[in-house]
């Protein structure tokens, strides 16, 4: 008689739970579908890709020269903050370019692939329509490389000392992600302390 209860009592649970469930919109889980690493990172790329744009295009050629100055800070804060030139506070167009810098970097060493541009030129670029140009083709390499990525080489070793002997070729592409989304943060920042909202942040 108790087991008989028992049974009956998941049964009912069981029912209930479903009921729930679908009162709720949800759908029983499938099994998953495997992702092809190459689309997977792919996708997340092409996100970064338009919220950095975004702000770089937003930012009028004017203001590429803005960097939060002291008076903003507190007295107690250090404003000598390291910054990809080394020499303080970042502009708005320094950390556009060391964005586009540092893709080629880390692209280059998901795909194997060599930039067909010279790198270290970019840091001197002085124009907001050649700033963003470079910007874009950086994205546009790094999509290169995302697409050599397979099932077969995504965990292949990388010498990149931050990652030590644990590198791969799918963790570096992750860490050019998440790079480019740090300094996506920076830059929102520098286009609302100049009275303009975010491209993704808009209505």
């Amino acid at each position: 008689m108790m087991i008989k209860q028992m049974v009956m009592a998941m049964a009912l649970a069981a029912c209930c739970a479903t009921g729930m469930q679908a009162q709720m919109g949800g759908t029983p889980k499938a099994t998953p579908t495997m992702v092809d690493p190459a689309k997977s990172f792919d996708s997340t790329l092409s996100l970064l890709e338009k919220e950095f744009m975004g702000v770089a295009k937003a930012m009028p050629a004017e203001k590429y020269n803005f960097a939060p100055s002291a008076a903003i800070f507190a007295e107690s804060q250090k404003t000598d903050f390291l910054s990809p030139d080394n020499k303080g506070v970042s502009t708005f167009a320094g950390m556009v370019k060391h964005v586009a810098q540092a893709n080629y970097f880390f692209a280059g060493m998901v795909g194997g692939m060599k930039p067909d541009v010279d790198v270290k030129a970019i840091a001197d670029l002085k124009d907001k329509d050649q700033i963003v140009a470079a910007a874009q083709a950086s994205f546009d390499f790094a999509h290169k490389a995302m697409a050599t990525l397979t099932t077969q080489n995504a965990f292949e070793s990388v010498t990149f000392k931050p990652f030590g002997a644990d590198g791969t070729r799918a963790s570096l592409a992750g860490f050019l992600v998440a790079h480019g989304f740090d300094h996506f943060g920076h830059l929102a920042e520098y286009l609302r302390m100049n009275g303009l909202i975010p491209p993704s942040s808009q209505k």
